[in-house]
């Protein structure tokens, strides 16, 4: 997979790609034949060679200095999360031999504490694979259950799709925070299997990935449309589980006291089992009646 072979390069280039010269202060005279940024331009305004940024790009260098990569950070817009990113790809790693990586685990505690939540609550690894889940959670939304992954859903199920006004963008933010999970281990055989697999069964998610997006994926408030309550705002935390290797404990809570609330006491509901009802007739069992006469 080209991004093993040249991480860096492949991200500088996709963020190229999406700089406007506008954006930079470059006017634009006559048809320019490359979207975004031609290389020369990043190379001057980063104040370095066009000569060694073609040689960043094409992967001939791989460990130029922060300073460097600071510049090009600066030219190519990029955030916080993403200036990170690029830092890490810069960043000069020994060769290590690769294990198989272990699967992971739940650790005994946040299984229960998951289980016995009054929100909708789940427990995913770095490849949002769904490795526990409550029921609140799955009524929710029926995909979000031990063995999922939510990035198939969001990409190949139309069920999911339509839990999701806004599908599209919701699906941006995802990879792009499964981007930001990975991080450089991209050589990581899951890895490769999820996105091979959505690259060719995905348009779309083919089309992100070629961005080169990063964003963590933070707290946030999200909108969904649910078919048994309708319109739904819930703000979405994810928890950092010690001890383990990415594993995150993502809750969804309303606003006190809201429309929200109200919904997802309604969808409570739902959850639970029903309990049996009370005999009235324990007593005729035993041939005494609803009413056994006192002793005497």
């Amino acid at each position: 997979m080209s991004d093993e072979s040249n991480l860096l390069g492949d991200y500088v280039r996709a963020r190229r790609e999406l700089v406007t010269p506008e954006q930079v202060g470059i006017p634009v005279l006559g048809v320019r034949r490359v979207p975004g940024l031609r290389r020369e331009e990043v190379a001057m305004l980063a104040g370095i060679s066009a000569d060694y940024y073609l040689r960043l790009e094409q992967g001939r260098d791989r460990n130029p200095s922060a300073q460097v990569l600071e510049s090009l950070a600066r030219v190519l817009r990029l955030d916080d999360d993403a200036t990170a990113y690029l830092l890490r790809l810069g960043a000069d790693k020994p060769r290590r031999r690769r294990r198989r990586p272990r699967k992971e685990t739940v650790p005994p505690g946040i299984a229960k504490l998951v289980a016995t939540l009054p929100l909708p609550a789940y427990v995913e690894d770095r490849y949002f694979d769904v490795l526990a889940a409550n029921a609140l959670a799955t009524a929710l939304s029926p995909r979000l259950a031990a063995g999922g992954n939510r990035l198939r859903d969001v990409f190949l199920d139309p069920a999911e799709q339509a839990l999701h006004p806004d599908w599209e963008d919701a699906a941006a933010g995802m990879v792009a925070g499964f981007r930001q999970s990975v991080g450089t281990d991209t050589g990581d055989p899951r890895f490769i299997e999820l996105v091979g697999e959505l690259s060719l069964a995905s348009p779309l998610f083919s089309r992100l990935w070629a961005r080169h997006d990063v964003e963590a994926c933070e707290g946030t408030p999200k909108r969904l449309d649910h078919p048994q309550v309708g319109d739904l705002w819930l703000n979405r935390e994810r928890l950092g589980i010690s001890g383990t290797a990415g594993l995150m404990l993502v809750i969804h809570h309303p606003d006190s006291g809201s429309d929200n609330a109200d919904k997802l006491a309604l969808l409570a509901l739902t959850t639970r089992t029903p309990t049996a009802p009370q005999d009235t007739n324990a007593h005729d069992r035993t041939g005494l009646g609803a009413n056994p006469p006192a002793d005497r």
